[in-house]
C-alpha cells in the first residue's frame, strides 16, 4: 500500500464560514497566548533604471537580519554589507526537530484513529476520525521528505504498515520515542485500545483533545525558533485545523 494522501474532497464541518475564520483567528491562543512570530523583512524598491543586470542587489537602508546556517544563529548584516537574500535551503536545528517530533505526534494519532472504524459508537466520530487519519499520513509523508532531502534521520515509525512507504535514510537509527507534548502515555493507550462503544468515544474525544493542544503548542514553538518559510507555513496549517478540530470534539464530548 503506499503513502496515502488527503481526500480532495474531505468532510466538511457543519461550522459556517464566518465561525471557521474565528476559529482561524483564534488558534494561536490555544497555545497558551503565544502568537506566530513573522519577522518581516521590507527591503526598498531598487530604483536603478540605468542597469538592466538582474542580479542586482539593491541597499537596505538599515541593518538586516541575516538567518544563520542549521545550528547556528542569526546575526545582524550592516546596509553595505548586504549581499542579497540567499537563494539556498534555509533551515536550523528547531525545524528539524519540529519535523521529527511531529512525525512521532502525528503517528500515535493515526493509531488512535486506526481504532475508531471497529471500536467506536458514533458514525459522526468514524467519518470525523477518517478525514483525520488520512490527512496525518499524508503529512507524515511530507515531513519525512524533508528530513529525507536534509539527510536528516527519519523515524522508522514513519514507514506504512505493510512494509512500504518512506523509511529512515541507510545506516540511520531509530531513537527511542519521546513522548511529545500531548501525547497519550503507553497506559492511556492500553486504555483507549481495550475500551469500545460510548466508553471508547469519551476516552478517544478526551485524549485526542489533549493532543491537539500539544501539537498547537509544537507549532507556537517552532514559529518562534524555526527558519524555514515551508515548516512555517506548514506549522500554521495545522494549528489552524487543528484547533477548528478541537471544537468540533469538544462540541460531540458534550453531546455524550
Amino acid at each position: 500500500m503506499t503513502r496515502s494522501s488527503v481526500n480532495s474532497s474531505p468532510v466538511q464541518d457543519a461550522a459556517s464560514a464566518p465561525e471557521i475564520r474565528g476559529r482561524r483567528r483564534s488558534w494561536w491562543r490555544r497555545a497558551g497566548g503565544a502568537g506566530l512570530l513573522v519577522v518581516a523583512l521590507t527591503l526598498p524598491a531598487a530604483c536603478t533604471p540605468e542597469t538592466d543586470d538582474p542580479e542586482a542587489v539593491s541597499t537596505p537602508s538599515s541593518v538586516v537580519l541575516k538567518p544563520g546556517k542549521p545550528g547556528e544563529p542569526a546575526e545582524t548584516v550592516a546596509p553595505e554589507d548586504f549581499d542579497g537574500v540567499p537563494t539556498e535551503d534555509q533551515w536550523n536545528e528547531a525545524d528539524a526537530e519540529f519535523m521529527t517530533g511531529m512525525i512521532y505526534h502525528h503517528d500515535q494519532a493515526v493509531v488512535m484513529t486506526s481504532w475508531v472504524p471497529e471500536q467506536a459508537a458514533s458514525e459522526q466520530l468514524k467519518k470525523f476520525a477518517d478525514r483525520m487519519y488520512h490527512t496525518q499520513r499524508a503529512e507524515i509523508g511530507l515531513m519525512t521528505d524533508w528530513l529525507t532531502e536534509r539527510k536528516q534521520p527519519v523515524p522508522v515509525v514513519a514507514e506504512n504498515e505493510d512494509g512500504t512507504g518512506p523509511r529512515a535514510p541507510e545506516g540511520s537509527h531509530d531513537h527511542e520515542t519521546v513522548l511529545q507534548p500531548g501525547m497519550l502515555t503507553d497506559a492511556e493507550m492500553a486504555e483507549l485500545e481495550a475500551a469500545s462503544g460510548e466508553e471508547f468515544d469519551r476516552l478517544f474525544l478526551e485524549g485526542m483533545i489533549k493532543h491537539h493542544k500539544g501539537a498547537i503548542s509544537m507549532c507556537s514553538d517552532v514559529a518562534g525558533a524555526g527558519i524555514d518559510q515551508s515548516i512555517q507555513q506548514l506549522a500554521a496549517n495545522i494549528g489552524v485545523d487543528q484547533a477548528a478540530e478541537i471544537d468540533r470534539m469538544e462540541d460531540m464530548l458534550a453531546e455524550l
